[in-house]
């Protein structure tokens, strides 16, 4: 069914939809009473438990695999190998992930899998195969990859106007280089999968995955059956974050193989150092970048060239990188743009999703710029961004006109005003002038993020909605919940759509066999897509029960209106309750059950020439931030956050502004404190050495800003999405681009005026505390002259002296 659903965008009185209700499994969250996959194997007889045989080498080739010294361990019931699999040995969709390799790619990949009938036999056994790996050469870092020219799919670009000519007439003319790091997901629970089989040889796989339908496509192919011998049930995650998107595949591939050629159920559940270790995180990326504005400030032309760390495989790397280059505008007009974009091959795990999915990454190119640039056009950085904001009839570098872009002007003004910007500057430059060894920094930062999936296709959904003859109704549909809330938006939209109060709806988990063909619970199109599909198969309901109450009750069809479960022709008072309806409509042989399709309309896009219209829209949002940092340690707090935030009609308000705060945290998280590390030297080349929460700092409540105000934006319709809403998942973690800013403008107060300063990213304790250092003698890295405008050489250096953690680039003024 197309936007042109009667009114997708209209709501109805006493609509369900827009009421702060909590996350519909909240209770069982807080009691511990939520079930997870791994739950689930305790109520099942006769489980095998499944162990990686992990090789510790970056890079290597197997010569050799010897099991039969793990069959002699008590317990073990079988090993796993290439040999066993009966159809394709992949588990990726690009077939470049062997899921048995003879071709050791990362530290700690998995070349076979022992099951036992304990989790430690398992292990014991796993520990007694022998492996014979000759070790190959290996690139660890994005600057090994780059001189070792390690690149892998597609190289695109965007394009418009005339980049040369743009910088040649630039008043200001400044180049730089940037690296940046990935992220770990840290979803609580780890990836899982158990699968079973039945009498006939069907696979039943109960998996933590974000996306069941190709999950189930992996596994048939693994197993070499067809995707109607495999359904793939998803009952919650423990979150996902993206890192359940494509990875989940093979874990499940594992379990199914070893179920189908055992006839017991197998379970796959990584411990949480098997998952740090053998998942993919958020690509990290190296730029050179070149920028010109004009004498008043004003964006003339910007060339960039990003270079994502893709690690051993593609995985998403493609379409991340795609999205990334999609938001190096961010909310800033670009007359005259190239972006290249390409992809790094490393001896790593596979980098794949991660909320914003190359969008918080594009953005970060272009806010580090003008943080850094500002300074030296003697321009307020807040002043620079609100300048160079798009105004309305402008589009994107990539040609989609951006609407609503006055909305961008007024969630920039209620921060400034609701959050008393003017006024605490002046406090906060006070403070600064009377504290030498501690400054407080305030900044704001804009967001507007696309909403649709890059790949027209994925923009479809379907949903199965029953109702039974006492009433009650059940809502399957094809998104996954993985504690974003997705489930409580679906009840409320399905009781608003029938009319019903929303205790009379029930959610039933997720699974291949009620809806087939899902795209991923991905791309913050959750609620758009299976939310239309949802009230697309309402609505088929509603209006065969309007044509059985219109015979009831007299009149046309058109006149019927179900609210809070009951039927009533317009304007009349007495009308038939839902219970009754529904039965009658039974005894008249009337369908009370209907299948929901939704696609999004109006998109186009051409990844060749990477031009159209790939957003079915923007999510915009502003946020100021001040922060604290103490010049001694680079130690920071926050000590303020205020957010405005456009969620269009809100679904369910107190979900949203879960989701915005969390969303916040989760980025302020990469941008300060989560520092991905592997060795580089000797024997231990390429392992991740933060292995655990305790060398892998993750932003926790004494990370929480000390005030933190949430407010979602007013008046903010969006016509043509279910019930008006706007997607809520992945823009409120770019809103934390102010934090990093804020400590930006913290550091700066520790130097001379006008100094301009680059940060490390992830902007650490330490990163900070060495920016500091360098503010305090003068040396901000960013206003040397220099006449040569060539852009900088890929992988090159910025400042050889500086420490490996700190180098990630300068600012090279161009007079």
């Amino acid at each position: 069914m197309s936007d042109g659903m009667s009114g997708l965008s209209e709501r109805p009185e006493s609509a369900a939809v827009g009421v702060a209700i909590p996350h519909e499994s909240a209770t069982l969250h807080v009691t511990g009473a939520a079930l997870y996959t791994e739950d689930l194997a305790g109520r099942t007889k006769d489980v095998l438990y499944a162990h990686p045989v992990q090789v510790p080498h970056a890079h290597a080739r197997i010569t050799a695999l010897r099991v039969a010294p793990a069959m002699a361990v008590p317990g073990v019931v079988r090993v796993l190998t290439a040999a066993d699999v009966p159809g394709i040995n992949d588990g990726g969709v690009k077939h470049d992930e062997p899921l048995f390799p003879s071709e050791v790619m990362f530290f700690g990949h998995a070349v076979c899998w022992v099951l036992a009938e304990t989790p430690e036999a398992a292990r014991l056994g796993a520990a007694a195969v022998e492996v014979d790996a000759e070790p190959l050469p290996s690139s660890i870092t994005l600057a090994e990859a780059i001189a070792a020219d390690s690149f892998q799919g597609a190289t695109p670009q965007v394009v418009r106007g005339d980049v040369e000519a743009g910088l040649g007439a630039a008043a200001h003319v400044f180049s730089g280089v940037l690296e940046f790091a990935g992220q770990e997901h840290f979803y609580l629970e780890t990836q899982c999968a158990l699968a079973q089989v039945d009498e006939a040889g069907q696979i039943f796989v109960q998996c933590s995955t974000q996306h069941p339908s190709e999950t189930q496509e992996i596994v048939a192919h693994v197993l070499g059956c067809p995707s109607h011998e495999v359904t793939v049930q998803c009952l919650r995650m423990g979150g996902g974050f993206g890192g359940k998107e494509m990875q989940p595949h093979g874990f499940a591939a594992v379990a199914a193989l070893g179920a189908t050629l055992t006839g017991r159920p197998v379970l796959v559940r990584l411990t949480r150092t098997q998952d740090l270790t053998m998942t993919g995180k958020r690509h990290g990326f190296h730029v050179d970048w070149r920028v010109g504005f004009d004498a008043d400030g004003r964006l003339q032309a910007l060339d960039a060239t990003l270079t994502a760390d893709g690690g051993w495989s593609l995985d998403l790397s493609e379409p991340v990188l795609a999205r990334a280059l999609c938001h190096v505008d961010n909310a800033y007009w670009l007359p005259n743009v190239r972006l290249t974009g390409r992809i790094a091959r490393t001896h790593k795990t596979s980098s794949t999703a991660f909320r914003g999915f190359g969008g918080p990454q594009g953005m970060l190119v272009i806010e580090d710029i003008l943080g850094r640039c500002a300074p030296l056009l003697g321009i307020d950085a807040g002043e620079l961004r609100e300048r160079n904001f798009y105004q309305e009839g402008q589009s994107t570098p990539y040609g989609q006109p951006v609407r609503h872009a006055q909305r961008l002007h007024r969630l920039w003004q209620e921060v400034l005003d609701g959050g008393a910007v003017a006024e605490r500057r002046q406090r906060i430059a006070a403070f600064n002038a009377g504290h030498p060894h501690t400054k407080r920094g305030l900044a704001l930062t804009p967001v507007k993020f696309g909403i649709s999936f890059n790949f027209t296709a994925f923009n479809q959904a379907g949903a199965l909605v029953h109702v039974y003859r006492d009433g009650s109704v059940l809502v399957n549909h094809g998104g996954t919940e993985m504690g974003q809330g997705l489930h409580t938006k679906m009840l409320q939209v399905a009781a608003t759509t029938l009319g019903v109060p929303l205790e009379r709806v029930r959610l039933a988990p997720t699974r291949t066999d009620k809806v087939p063909n899902t795209s991923a619970t991905a791309a913050s199109s959750g609620a758009d897509l299976n939310g239309g599909a949802v009230k697309n198969a309402c609505e088929q309901i509603r209006d065969r029960l309007a044509t059985v109450a219109a015979a009831m009750l007299g009149g046309d069809d058109a006149d019927i209106r179900i609210v809070d479960g009951v039927a009533r022709r317009a304007g009349a008072p007495d009308g038939v309750a839902w219970d009754e309806l529904v039965r009658t409509a039974y005894f008249q042989r009337v369908q009370l059950f209907a299948a929901g399709f939704y696609r999004t309309e109006g998109l186009h896009w051409d990844s060749s020439v990477m031009r159209g219209s790939p957003f079915k829209y923007f999510a915009y949002g502003a946020a100021a931030a001040e922060v604290e940092v103490d010049g001694f340690t680079g130690a920071h707090r926050i000590r303020r956050v205020d957010i405005v935030h456009d969620v269009g009609d809100s679904l369910s308000p107190l979900i949203d502004i879960g989701q915005i705060e969390g969303g916040f945290v989760q980025g302020a998280g990469w941008l300060t404190l989560e520092d991905l590390r592997w060795d580089t030297e000797g024997a231990a080349r390429g392992r991740l050495s933060t292995q655990g929460a305790s060398t892998y700092k993750l932003p926790s409540f004494s990370e929480l800003p000390e005030v933190f105000n949430v407010t979602l934006l007013t008046d903010a319709t969006e016509d043509g999405v279910v019930y008006g809403s706007k997607a809520v998942g992945e823009p409120p973690l770019m809103l934390a681009f102010c934090v990093r800013e804020a400590l930006r403008e913290a550091v700066a107060a520790f130097g001379p005026a006008g100094i301009s300063v680059h940060l490390a990213s992830p902007a650490t304790p330490e990163a900070v505390f060495w920016a500091v250092e360098r503010a305090r003698t003068g040396d901000g890295h960013g206003a040397v002259a220099e006449a040569n405008l060539a852009p900088p050489q890929p992988g090159a250096q910025a400042h050889p002296l500086r420490p490996e953690s700190e180098r990630v680039g300068e600012a090279v003024h161009h007079g």
